[in-house]
């Protein structure tokens, strides 16, 4: 008999990836806590980490010396 694994292949991923769009800005402590929380393989962390990375470069620098707008 072979034990099937609680949560199905890559559900982890889609759980770990949902939640840390629900919890604002992925950053590398933000993507670490969700791989404890969701189990993650190391595999999984470091794809998060790379897609954090990228979201980080593709986003618009932010201004801090007031608001933003007409």
């Amino acid at each position: 008999m072979t034990l099937r694994p609680l949560i199905p292949p890559g559900q982890a991923l889609r759980r770990a990836v949902r939640w840390l769009g629900e919890h604002g800005e992925w950053t590398a402590a933000r993507v670490e806590e969700a791989s404890i929380l969701f189990d993650l393989s190391p595999a999984d962390e470091a794809f998060l980490l790379r897609e954090a990375q990228r979201k980080t470069d593709a986003s618009p620098p932010r201004r801090s010396d007031g608001p933003a707008g007409p």
